[in-house]
């Protein structure tokens, strides 16, 4: 263990920090889960943001008490959501398992948590009656719904409740620019974060005509996102930043701010 902290304490001490002139980043995907506890303090992960110049960050664990060990560190930097996940298992039968609904009314009467999500849903088979009741809850505490999800998942979700507000991790993961068009132009209450897709919006650093003609047209609807799903990605969110720095001055200023950081401002305020 005390291996694993040293290592910590360097990667904290590693990389290039953003520029003091370098605008703010907002980031909409990390995760602060249980085996990050024991290697980051809620410490060193502000510093480890510090170093990216990312300002604010959505923030989703497993079990939410990580969500919350930061949200409690600080509470103006860190957004909280509400994972349906009490442990990993969970994953695979969250939204068929009725016990999650009291589990989630539990946790939001906090008060603090500002959407349910991260989570994992595909194809066009998901309507339950545990979905529907999230979906319901979501729309009665306006909060937004941060889902891991194919296109065909996005649609349903929509149907089941229409005045749904979805953030769509991973702009699909695998979807095209034009397939992410297709469900933004559709959809009014749909935005995407862009965790794990820098290297197809830029690939080998440049801007991808079809992306970069997306982030212009919907630059409304984008956010920034590294995805700390695992402990080993804390070691690359500087980079991470830096490469998304890249790609947004190849656009222009206006649509380059609304995705570094006003439009999570903007949802969140």
């Amino acid at each position: 263990m005390r291996l694993i902290a040293a290592l910590a304490a360097l990667v904290l001490a590693a990389g290039t920090p953003a520029a003091a002139a370098d605008p703010p980043l907002f980031d909409g995907h990390i995760h602060y889960s249980r085996p990050d506890w024991t290697v980051y303090s809620p410490d060193q992960i502000v510093a480890i943001l510090d170093k990216a110049g990312i300002r604010r960050a959505l923030v989703s664990s497993t079990p939410d008490d990580g969500t919350l060990k930061l949200y409690d560190r600080d509470p103006t930097r860190f957004v909280p959501l509400l994972r349906p996940y009490r442990t990993r298992d969970d994953m695979s039968t969250w939204w068929k398992d009725p016990a999650i609904i009291p589990y989630l009314e539990q946790r939001l009467a906090r008060g603090v948590h500002r959407g349910i999500g991260e989570f994992h849903i595909h194809g066009k088979d998901i309507r339950t009656p545990v979905l529907k009741r999230i979906t319901e809850i979501a729309v009665e505490k306006n909060l937004y719904l941060h889902a891991h999800s194919d296109d065909a998942a996005v649609t349903e979700l929509f149907a089941i409740e229409p005045r749904s507000k979805i953030i769509w991790a991973h702009a699909g993961m695998s979807s095209s620019a034009s397939a992410v068009g297709a469900l933004l132009d559709k959809q009014p209450n749909l935005w995407a974060d862009l965790s794990f897709r820098y290297g197809d919006v830029a690939p080998g650093g440049a801007l991808d005509p079809a992306w970069r003609a997306l982030l212009v047209r919907h630059a409304d609807r984008f956010l920034l996102g590294s995805d700390t799903y695992v402990t080993s990605r804390w070691e690359q969110v500087a980079g991470m930043a830096a490469e998304a720095r890249a790609f947004l001055q190849q656009l222009p200023p206006e649509v380059a701010e609304k995705i570094a950081s006003k439009n999570i401002e903007r949802l969140f305020p």
